[in-house]
């Protein structure tokens, strides 16, 4: 079910700082910044050639990403992302099989443009995974 890993996100507590981490120490392709209110963040991607690192910023204090940023004030790993051909195929079977779908179970469009779906962490190891159709 699951396809190419299309990114790994990580909550950083100072996007510009983040994007010259990584452009200017790492050498990265950091693309602009894209701000997200309707998921309560602002981002910007790193190209590996291979996949994404998406860096995370909360938008307000109500952002899931400052709840994060408060339990791991310098940051760290958030999620991962993979593509699938068919979100709503896949949301059916997984939550046939027992996993529950954050928030009201419907996709929202996420940075990419595309559908999106965040499955709980308690339900895969203790990791956030997001699903992006493909």
């Amino acid at each position: 079910m699951i396809g190419r890993l299309n990114h790994i996100a990580i909550a950083v507590p100072d996007l510009a700082a983040a994007m010259a981490r990584y452009r200017d120490l790492l050498g990265g392709r950091v693309s602009a910044v894209q701000v997200l209110p309707e998921h309560g963040v602002s981002v910007a991607f790193v190209d590996t050639g291979n996949t994404k690192v998406e860096l995370l910023e909360p938008l307000g204090a109500d952002s899931p990403i400052a709840a994060f940023l408060a339990k791991s004030p310098n940051g760290g790993m958030h999620h991962i992302c993979y593509e699938v051909a068919d979100l709503a195929a896949a949301a059916a079977r997984l939550t046939a099989g027992g996993a529950r779908i954050l928030g009201d179970g419907r996709p929202r469009i996420g940075a990419h443009g595309k559908p999106v779906l965040f499955l709980h962490p308690k339900d895969f190891d203790g990791t956030l995974i997001e699903l992006e159709q493909e």
